[in-house]
């Protein structure tokens, strides 16, 4: 975990571009060149992500898609969520398949993308995050694995002024023990569309909740215990990195310890028992 500072890759995506109409076609030439040399036309991963008024950081988000390092062939697709700003035009621009969705809520965008997606295994990102060069790998290498249909990972968050990096990856520690005692009965509590994977074939039967609510991502890997194993991926070096933005709903990074903390001592017993998906038992028991 970098105690002290940010990563030093993320400094290439950092574009200082405030609206879609600043960035040059050069920035769009550069990462359309990565894409074309790393997508393929018949992949077995689709990364599936989402985007609501993200006409910059969208750009940022696939930038660094562009230069995953992977021998496994994968495509991007974006659905716009019925964007009231520039965010098409950024999409239209970059070599990637995208979608529009015009019901809002990431439920019907997700799904929207995997009804779209040409590969076995579906990994869904975010639009404001930032993703390391191996993260499709040692994402892959998990949900790969016998009985294992869905998996999700961890994530940092990008310092700034007033939210130093040692601050942050105190909160994240603390935030990844947590984890670690939700995820022996609850894993879906840990499972947030910014790194997550899971076959398919099971997302398609499922499918993501229709309506604009939250908690879209921890619906569907909770309907997806019914076909298999839940696992996290724990690659320090295929953490997702994200913005402070969520962080700063809640005044400051003791304020959003705080709040997470006394959410957690109010279902610590509720998260000593396992649940299935209501009205549904795992395949080939009574």
């Amino acid at each position: 975990m970098y105690f002290l500072a940010n990563p030093t890759w993320l400094k290439q995506f950092q574009y200082p571009y405030t609206s879609a109409k600043d960035i040059p076609k050069s920035v769009f030439e550069e990462i359309n060149q990565n894409l074309d040399s790393n997508i393929s036309k018949d992949p077995i991963v689709s990364i599936v992500i989402a985007a609501w008024n993200e006409e910059v950081n969208i750009l940022r988000c696939i930038a660094s898609l562009s230069k995953l390092k992977s021998s496994i062939p994968f495509e991007i697709i974006v659905v716009n969520n019925n964007s009231t700003d520039q965010t098409q035009s950024t999409l239209d621009q970059l070599h990637i398949k995208s979608f529009f969705e015009k019901v809002q809520g990431c439920g019907p965008a997700r799904q929207l993308g995997q009804e779209n997606a040409l590969g076995k295994y579906i990994l869904m990102g975010d639009a404001d995050c930032l993703y390391p060069d191996c993260w499709l790998d040692e994402m892959i290498s998990i949900l790969s694995q016998p009985e294992v249909v869905c998996v999700y990972g961890r994530y940092s968050f990008i310092s700034e002024p007033g939210y130093p990096r040692w601050k942050l990856s105190i909160f994240e520690l603390m935030k990844d023990i947590i984890a670690e005692f939700r995820h022996v009965n609850r894993p879906y509590f840990n499972a947030y569309g910014m790194s997550m994977g899971y076959l398919k074939e099971y997302g398609l039967k499922v499918g993501f909740i229709k309506i604009n609510r939250r908690g879209e991502d921890g619906q569907l890997c909770l309907d997806l215990m019914k076909y298999g194993k839940i696992k996290q991926v724990k690659a320090k070096k295929a953490r997702t990195w994200t913005g402070i933005r969520t962080l700063r709903l809640d005044g400051s990074i003791s304020g959003a310890l705080i709040i997470r903390l006394f959410k957690e001592l109010k279902r610590f017993f509720y998260n000593l028992h396992s649940r299935l998906p209501e009205n549904k038992k795992p395949e080939g028991k009574s």
